[in-house]
């Protein structure tokens, strides 16, 4: 059975090869991709709700319009990679690189992003209610319409990034 097959059958390819494959709106709910090699990959509008991803590298990956709810991407790289439009609601994206990503118009509700590197990272018009910024990098970062309401943000580099229009009711940041 090659990966691919294995992969969409058994939902199981932790530390795999898949540089570039396209599993464009593929159901991998649950799967366990974690330490995968998935740069650069076309994960457009998939369905990862629940996966591991923790420790994989998705840098420069399609993931738009991509379902990632409650899903573990702790440490990932994502630098560079399109996530615009996707669901990322309660996932953990503690300690993961997003620096340069598009996260622009996504739901990024109750997310974990403690420690996480959002550098330059596109976060305009997404939904951050209730999410973890704490000790996050989002130096540079376009951050215009943004709901932050309720974000704990201590600890949190926000130094030139643009808060043009975001929402800050009951940030947290002390």
């Amino acid at each position: 059975m090659d990966m691919i097959t294995k992969l969409k059958n058994i939902h199981q390819c932790k530390e795999s090869e898949l540089v570039g494959t396209d599993l464009s709106e593929t159901n991998l709910n649950g799967a366990d991709l974690k330490n995968a090699n998935l740069q650069g990959a076309d994960l457009s509008c998939a369905y990862l709700f629940g996966a591991v991803l923790a420790q994989a590298n998705l840098s420069g990956a399609d993931l738009r319009g991509s379902d990632l709810g409650n899903a573990d991407i702790r440490m990932a790289d994502l630098r560079e990679a399109d996530l615009k439009g996707a669901d990322m609601s309660e996932a953990d994206l503690s300690g993961a690189d997003l620096s340069g990503a598009d996260l622009s118009y996504g739901d990024l509700r109750w997310v974990d992003l403690y420690r996480a590197q959002l550098r330059d990272a596109n976060l305009s018009y997404a939904d951050l209610t209730g999410a973890d910024l704490s000790d996050a990098d989002l130096s540079g970062a376009n951050l215009k319409h943004a709901d932050l309401s309720r974000v704990d943000l201590r600890g949190a580099n926000l130094k030139d990034a643009n808060l043009t229009g975001t929402n800050l009711t009951d940030v947290i940041k002390y």
